[in-house]
């Protein structure tokens, strides 16, 4: 499971206008959040994502302020605070950048033949972890 968490910024910093600038990731991403003062996880969509902050989407009744974290995949729990909301959506400013690119890499035990991970159960059921050829008897 992956969370983001998230920190209240004062109005100032938290002007949508100011940060429309920044590139983002659009894409679809599942993630869990955190909010403070509500108790368990929410299941929510990433609709995008760049190094400063993140669009939510999901069912959870967040307010502009809260103080959330969210589980991102590759990247783990980040902190940060809903900016605006909007019906199921809202935008949560982390509290400290990180790397979008991350969240997009596979995910993954075992090396493939281009040299990226994936994971075990997508592998062929007769090739062993080693990559010799079981044979089926």
């Amino acid at each position: 499971m992956y969370a983001i968490v998230f920190c209240t910024l004062p109005d100032d910093m938290m002007d949508q206008s100011e940060n429309r600038h920044i590139e983002r990731d659009s894409f679809l991403l599942m993630a869990d959040l955190r909010a403070d003062g509500m108790d368990g996880e929410f299941r929510i969509k990433v609709r995008n994502l760049s190094a400063g902050g993140m669009m939510g989407e999901g069912p959870v009744r967040i307010q502009r302020g809260a103080v959330v974290s969210v589980n991102i995949r590759n990247i783990g729990w980040v902190e940060g605070t809903i900016a605006w909301v909007q019906d199921s959506r809202f935008g949560v400013a982390f509290r400290d950048e990180l790397d979008p690119n991350i969240a997009r890499a596979k995910v993954g035990t075992g090396k493939d033949d281009d040299g990226f991970s994936s994971p075990r159960y997508t592998r062929s059921a007769l090739q062993s972890s080693s990559g010799s050829v079981v044979r089926k008897i």
